[in-house]
């Protein structure tokens, strides 16, 4: 294989046929990443629509230090949760590092931070709308946080599918804790650095295609979520605007 042109009809080979290692690696990349999500995601919702009806001192110190660790990079990530596994590490016990697990908790603790400031703005926003309102009929600061939070479900569906984004499309972490190993923790984006460096284009280019189809449908699925909400929101509006008109 040494032109792009050859290495691309047998990547598509490769996907149309259903190789079983591309198979294989897809499934267990997409697995990690949507148990990772679903973890980080319910403790990121909750995190976040209570930070955004809490008030209490610090609450900037905290709001600054949530805003950092959206920019941690993913091998500092990998490093901690490596160092947090090793055997003579607090959790060598458990026995995860360099498993389906290991690679899990890195990538629940990446994307962490994005779902809970993700949410925090989402609520806040909201908190300033209908807030003073709740909390006029008697709502406490967490019945307020779980009723702005349904309220923003849509809008909180699009953090969680964003979330899943950035989370199968991460290398560092799971390369460090998860140790690329075939047929057990090799995943989508560290079979594509491996291959990449054996020269092995064709699986490597198939593996891309894959996963920037996979990132396609996720900015397909938020864009049609809101355009749904636009349209669901402004139907609504409608009967209400009449009903004034009246």
């Amino acid at each position: 294989m040494t032109t792009f042109a050859d290495s691309l009809a047998t990547a598509l080979q490769l996907i149309t046929s259903l190789d079983p290692e591309l198979v294989a690696i897809v499934g267990r990349s997409l697995a990690v990443s949507t148990v990772a999500t679903l973890v980080a995601g319910w403790l990121g919702l909750v995190l976040g629509a209570w930070l955004a009806v809490a008030r209490f001192a610090g609450r900037g110190a905290v709001l600054t230090l949530l805003n950092t660790f959206l920019a941690v990079p993913s091998v500092v990530v990998g490093l901690v949760v490596y160092l947090l596994l090793s055997r003579s590490g607090p959790l060598g016990a458990l026995g995860w590092l360099f498993s389906f697990k290991a690679m899990v908790l890195a990538q629940a603790l990446l994307v962490l931070p994005v779902v809970t400031a993700l949410t925090r703005q989402v609520v806040e926003d909201a908190q300033m709308l209908h807030g003073e309102q709740l909390q006029s009929l008697g709502a406490g600061t967490g019945l307020r946080g779980v009723l702005l939070a349904w309220d923003e479900r849509y809008a909180l569906l699009t953090v969680m599918i964003a979330a899943f984004g950035r989370a199968v499309s991460e290398v560092g972490a799971v390369m460090i804790v998860g140790g690329n190993i075939e047929g057990f923790t090799r995943v989508m984006t560290t079979a594509i650095a491996l291959e990449t460096s054996k020269g092995d284009l064709p699986l490597a280019l198939g593996l891309g295609l894959v996963l920037l189809m996979v990132v396609l449908l996720l900015n397909a699925l938020i864009a049609g979520l809101k355009r749904w909400r636009q349209g669901r929101e402004s139907g609504s509006a409608t009967p209400a605007l009449s009903g004034v008109g009246l």
